[in-house]
């Protein structure tokens, strides 16, 4: 690549010489190419180390003129070739320019301009991320690529300095990580080290601190482990190891690649060393917490954040934290936990204004809303700036009708005037069946009154709405129980379900509209599911309730298809709808599936089994006696999942239950794991006493099935495990508020970040082994059809799915959803295209093809493509496969021909009427064993056709030249069956007739047999050999070597036209190649090839192939011999490491220059 001219003094440091004119000096690094002796090795062993090759390249160019001591570098390669291009140009075009100047100072500034102006018009066609890119980093991304053989689409985001432990040996090198890999490389006096992994192979990702390895990374895969230390920044590193692996998660999870998000905002500056790449990955990063911690919707975006003060009326003080900007809302956190939140969005904000600075209160910033809050903020670093972006934002921001229920209102009198007649549109369902009951004057009531009241003070103290103070008194009240009153308020507002209800008014009644009527396998679900959602409340006993919830499914589906609709959201959506609007209850639902309970509800329950797995080390923790105990019995992962699928809504007393729920949309799934352990806890003695999984089982359902609300005023409602309360003594009742406070106080030091790190290990976990139960299943459905075993069933499903995958971030001719369609069976999901299959085809295919790979590859995968979709899945791959290795003999391979140019000729056959389809239909309905009879006959250009595949297959094979002697005998006698044939046939003789000719009819018939038709029909084979032959893939000029094979293959391909076939067989118009010197009879061209007609009434059937075939042992030994699939894998396996020793060869190139 060129580069901007620089001054090097020293011009023969740890550089050699290669070539050299008056103006410009080639020149090659030591330790690179051939030679270099000690002096070598230890170049570039520093090279590696101190990283000097990502800045100086291989080779170089220099300028220099005359006398002079200086000389400038223009230019730099990483391979011969490259530098080479370079070389040649200036030669062709800079030195009879440079000779006709007499100063050398004007030489020196003329090569410097033409220089830099060749720089500048290549950046003009560079992307911008590569602009934004600096140099160094586009240098290292380079060096990657050539060392491990990536292509272009593969994009580095970071390197870094390392050490990678081989064995007990530290290895210093460099570490790569892209998009989709882990790469490293170390060169050290002599010995070198490369190591590629695929993100989506990782199964363990850890940061160790242990004697062996101190502050170390450890990588496991399913076969290997790694372990990398020495970093300059090991956190940093982590970090994004983790994002990278969870992106390549998510990829095997549902079939999502990488792409940068170009709405994020760019950095006030470009950080040296830092690729575009990176810094995109930090800001998802950081908009992932943001939105974590203020429950915002997954389009916001974090512009900005600072540090500041924040006037808190209630406190009467100044509390420090940072303030979040983004595209709708302005955040507060501070800097102690549980202190004060705020959320302020913009839609409410009416004045931003700068109040008057002074030395108690600097820089403070005034913001008030449409509800005539005003909040301070003070202390801000640059508050003009601050100022400018939340004035843009609020321009941006369209203009909303003050109040949530008005915007609802409004638009149900419009749009959704379908819902807007519906009791639930307007009230939950819990209003609608209380309403009506007399008023209870009781203690009960008394004390749900008391809890009013509290939420009212605390709302006059705190405000009320989107912008209420959040603070550690809004969290007790909480665990006190929210009141029914205002139960479906705080859950939208505390889940942030009221934010995206605002931001998206109408969109349920559209969705409800689009779901009307229309009939999918969710909808299907969700109408079988409807009665057993709260069968025992009195709400959902009537079509009301029915209907409501109907509705809210049925648009969540429509909503989101990749989840539809999964067993337990009937149970979560019908809690909802009790204390929520319709609308209200879609949005809390969108608010689960998507942000609080990620991955919890879609066909593997993904989100489900992690937190399980984080259950499970939570349990080792903090109850490590019980959690050995448990694990004998199999008892957590048995009663974690409908404990968290449900919120525990299916396992306690609803009363008891929903005041978890009133937890949980605060804290979180945080609160779900305190109130799992203190129920183990509770119950630790009774659970080690244990013997099996039932008893305890029985124990912790009989005591969550005692956990009262002795509190509620809700009329009692039967729970459906009363069952296990059955016993000679009643159990004890257990108060809901004493099990949440012990919870609190026992397991309250839960960290929501902890989680989320302990999530990302069990994700990994996770998904890997729903992988392996993936290809499990895959390999019992595939392994009666085929002859593999299971173990090389296994290794093939890994090698294809390899290819998919590659598919996904490296470009293919359709889109990633078109190749992954989750709702099929496993062996169906994956689909790879015809360029994907030739790469399989070329490694594992029986017979050595040559330069006719492709096109045969290209040819059985049409044949395997049914739905001509041009994809093809794992059972259709595994089909073609065991046709092609394990055949017994030349029989099933011929079958396999037979098939192929059968199904090729359907799109040519005449139109039939429906007659023929309805008689052939009954025939296909018939119940007989289909024999080699029934196969169809080949007609005369199929038989032409399975000629050029024979000969294809047969080229740059050991015996080539005998084997073509063969096909060209068996074609020649297959020709005179065909004619004979047709003679009977013509006659009025049976087909049947004809079966026994093909060991009668002489290999060297008379020339009485002899007619103008056969010869006619010999020359349409003599042509098709000669197409064949001639059909080569387009290649790269190479030399001569390549055009005296193809005259050797020519030569000898004319030996077999003029031996085998009789000449006074051969017509007139026969093309045959090395007769007369190149293809005889010139001049014809394609007008030879029209002369000749397919005859249509010539056809052979299958069993006359098979016998002529076996007329020829050379034909029976190239079918039958074995070959050995494990072998092909393993070189499938090693091929990349082969492509990535060519490509980093600088020898190689060496020799093959000189």
């Amino acid at each position: 690549m060129w580069i901007t001219p620089e001054e090097v003094l020293l011009a023969n440091a740890l550089w050699v010489s290669e070539r050299a004119n008056p103006f410009f000096i080639l020149q090659r690094r030591k330790g690179h190419g051939k030679g270099g002796g000690i002096t070598g090795l230890l170049v570039g062993t520093l090279d590696v180390v101190l990283d000097s090759s990502a800045r100086v390249a291989p080779y170089r160019i220099l300028h220099q003129t005359g006398d002079s001591q200086l000389f400038w570098s223009i230019a730099c390669g990483s391979s011969r070739k490259e530098i080479t291009e370079h070389w040649e140009w200036l030669e062709a075009n800079l030195l009879q320019t440079l000779s006709t100047f007499d100063n050398d100072d004007d030489i020196t500034t003329f090569v410097k301009g033409k220089i830099q102006g060749i720089i500048a018009e290549e950046n003009k066609g560079r992307q911008t991320q590569e602009d934004e890119d600096c140099g160094k980093f586009r240098e290292a991304e380079l060096k990657m690529r050539k060392l491990f053989g990536m292509p272009e689409e593969e994009k580095l985001v970071n390197y870094y300095s390392c050490s990678y432990w081989k064995g007990r040996v530290p290895r210093q090198g460099w570490l790569y990580l892209s998009v989709n890999h882990l790469c490293f490389y170390s060169f050290l006096l002599g010995k070198e080290v490369t190591l590629v992994v695929q993100w989506t192979d990782v199964t363990q990702l850890d940061k160790n601190d242990t004697l062996l390895f101190p502050e170390s990374i450890h990588v496991n895969t399913r076969d290997t482990e790694h372990y990398f230390s020495m970093f300059l920044n090991i956190n940093d590193t982590f970090k994004l190891m983790e994002q990278l692996a969870n992106i390549a998660m998510r990829q095997l999870l549902d079939n999502e690649s990488f792409s940068a998000d170009h709405s994020l905002p760019k950095p006030c500056k470009t950080l040296r060393n830092v690729s575009a790449l990176k810094r995109d990955l930090d800001a998802r990063a950081k908009n992932e917490r943001y939105r974590a911690l203020f429950r915002l919707t997954q389009d916001e975006r974090l512009d900005g954040h600072t540090d500041c003060t924040l006037w808190t009326p209630f406190a009467k003080m100044h509390v420090v934290g940072q303030m979040f900007v983004s595209n709708n809302y302005i955040c507060f956190a501070s800097r102690e936990e549980d202190l004060c939140q705020l959320i302020i969005p913009l839609r409410e904000v009416s004045i931003v204004e700068k109040a008057d600075s002074s030395s108690v209160l600097p820089s403070p910033l005034s913001i008030s809303t449409k509800n005539k809050m005003t909040f301070l903020f003070a202390n801000l670093k640059d508050r003009d700036f601050l100022v400018q972006r939340i004035s843009d934002f609020l321009q941006r921001t369209p203009d909303r009708l003050c109040g949530l229920t008005g915007q609802s209102v409004s638009h149900s009198n419009t749009k959704g005037r379908h819902n807007s007649s519906l009791p639930t549109a307007k009230n939950s369902l819990l209003h609608i069946y209380q309403k009506d009951l007399p008023e209870d004057l009781g203690p009960k009531a008394t004390k749900e009154k008391m809890k009013e009241e509290s939420w009212n003070i605390h709302f006059f103290e705190f405000g009320r709405g989107v912008c209420m103070y959040r603070t550690s008194k809004t969290r007790d009240l909480v665990l006190k129980g929210i009141p029914e009153s205002l139960r479906g308020e705080l859950w939208l507002l505390f889940s942030g379900a009221q934010n995206e209800m605002a931001a998206y008014p109408g969109y349920y009644a559209e969705l409800v509209e689009q779901a009307m009527g229309r009939c999918t396998l969710a909808t299907e679900e969700i109408e079988r599911d409807l009665h057993r959602s709260m069968p025992e409340h009195h709400a959902f006993q009537n079509e009301m309730g029915i209907a409501a919830l109907r509705r809210v499914l049925t648009a969540y589906a429509a909503r989101n298809p990749g989840i539809g609709y999964c067993q337990a959201m009937n149970i979560v959506t019908s809690v909802l709808l009790l204390y929520c609007t319709e609308e209200e209850a879609f949005w809390l639902l969108v608010a689960l599936c998507e942000r609080m309970l990620p991955d919890y509800y879609n066909t593997r329950v993904v989100g489900a089994l992690v937190d399980q797995g984080v259950f499970e080390e939570l349990t080792r923790e903090c109850l490590p006696l019980l959690y050995e105990h448990m694990q004998d019995l199999g008892v957590i992962s048995t009663i974690s999942l409908s404990w968290f699928l449900t919120l525990f809504l299916s396992v306690m007393p609803f009363d008891s239950a929903v005041l978890l729920v009133d937890c949980f949309f605060y804290e979180g799934i945080k609160v779900i794991f305190q109130v799992s352990l203190a129920v183990l806890h509770a119950n630790m003695e009774q659970l080690l006493a244990c013997t099996d999984e039932g008893e305890a089982m029985t124990i912790l359902g009989r005591y969550l099935d005692n956990v009262v609300n002795k509190q509620t005023v809700s009329p009692p409602i039967p729970h459906l495990h009363a069952l296990l309360t059955s016993g000679d003594e009643p159990p004890p009742e257990i108060d809901i508020f004493e099990l949440i406070k012990t919870s609190y106080e026992k397991f309250g030091s839960l960290r929501a970040d902890v989680i989320e790190q302990m999530r990302f290990k069990q994700r990994l976990k996770v998904i890997q082994s729903l992988e392996d139960t993936a290809k499990r299943s895959v390999v019992r459905a595939v392994m009666t059809e085929s002859a593999f075993t299971i173990e090389e069933l296994e290794e093939l499903y890994v090698l294809f799915k390899a290819k998919h995958i590659m598919s996904c971030y490296w470009g293919a001719s359709s889109t990633a959803a078109e190749r992954h369609d989750p709702s099929l069976p496993y062996l169906e999901q994956y689909r790879i295209d015809c360029g994907q299959f030739s790469q399989l085809f070329t490694t594992l295919a029986p017979w050595n093809c040559g330069l006719h790979t492709i096109s045969l590859a290209a040819r059985l995968f049409r044949l395997l493509d049914h739905n001509k979709d041009s994809l093809i899945n794992f059972k259709e791959f595994i089909t073609g496969l065991s046709e092609l290795l394990l055949s017994n003999g030349i029989k099933s391979s011929m079958t396999w021909s037979q098939l192929y140019f059968t199904f090729r000729s359907y799109g040519k056959t005449k139109m039939k009427d429906y007659k023929y389809y309805l008689r052939m239909w009954a025939k296909e309905k018939e119940p007989k064993k289909e024999t080699i009879k029934d196969l169809p006959r080949m007609n005369q250009e199929q038989f032409i056709e399975l000629c050029k595949t024979l000969y294809n297959m047969f080229s740059e094979d050991p015996l080539e030249q005998e084997l073509y002697h063969a096909i060209a005998t068996v074609a020649s006698l297959l020709l005179r069956i065909g004619e004979v044939g047709k003679k009977f046939t013509n006659n009025g003789s049976k087909k049947s007739d004809l079966q026994p000719l093909a060991g009668e009819v002489n290999p060297q018939p008379d020339k009485e047999d002899s007619s103008g038709e056969a010869g006619s029909a010999q020359s349409l084979v003599s042509k098709a050999l000669a197409e064949a032959q001639l059909e080569t893939p387009p290649q790269p000029t190479n030399g001569s070597d390549e055009e005296a094979k193809d005259d050797t293959s020519i030569s000898s391909y004319s030996v077999v036209s003029t031996g085998s076939l009789q000449c006074e067989d051969i017509a007139d118009d026969t093309v045959l190649i090395g007769c007369g010197g190149g293809v005889a009879g010139a001049g014809c061209g394609g007008d030879c090839r029209r002369g000749s007609a397919v005859d249509a009434d010539w056809s052979i059937s299958f069993e006359q192939v098979l016998a002529s075939l076996l007329t020829e042992p050379a034909l029976v030994n190239y079918f039958e011999k074995k070959h050995d699939i494990r072998n092909k894998m393993a070189v499938c396996k090693t091929q990349r490491a082969v492509e990535r020793q060519i490509s980093s060869s600088s020898d190689h190139e060496l020799a093959h220059l000189t």
